[in-house]
């Protein structure tokens, strides 16, 4: 066997110590092993029988993105949707809109963040100038 050969990480989180198995268990892994094809008993001997373990872990779902109120951005959008009306009703240019926004807020985007922001201080400039009992000025 070769020795001092350089492995790359496992990114996968094996720690490669053999996990201890029942009497069940260790004859589903002899089971397996045996109805397993040359390439494939020659990769478990390569790695080692003892070492190699077929009963994989579940991998941990997706992250899935939520924003500070633990609200992903579909959620967002619906409730938005839900609670607001505008005047015009909408239309498919509003709605691919808000859900852009509501994409950026989630993945922290700075060119949303900046809109955000423009968006707050735009409305704080019309009350203070006096045209908060107007319409929208768009």
């Amino acid at each position: 066997m070769i020795k001092n050969v350089r492995r790359a990480p496992d990114l996968f989180g094996n720690t490669g110590a053999p996990r201890d198995l029942d009497e069940d268990a260790a004859s589903q892994k002899r089971a397996i092993y045996e109805t397993m094809s040359s390439r494939g008993k020659k990769y478990v001997d390569k790695m080692g029988y003892e070492t190699w373990d077929p009963f994989q872990d579940p991998k941990d779902p997706l992250d899935i993105r939520t924003d500070v109120t633990k609200r992903t951005a579909r959620q967002l959008v619906a409730r938005f949707l839900q609670e607001t009306t505008p005047a015009d009703g909408g239309g498919n240019a509003y709605s691919q809109g808000v859900l852009e926004c509501a994409l950026g807020i989630v993945n922290k985007d700075d060119k949303c963040k900046g809109i955000f922001e423009f968006c707050i201080w735009y409305e704080q400039l019309l009350r203070r100038e006096g045209h908060s009992d107007h319409e929208s000025p768009l």
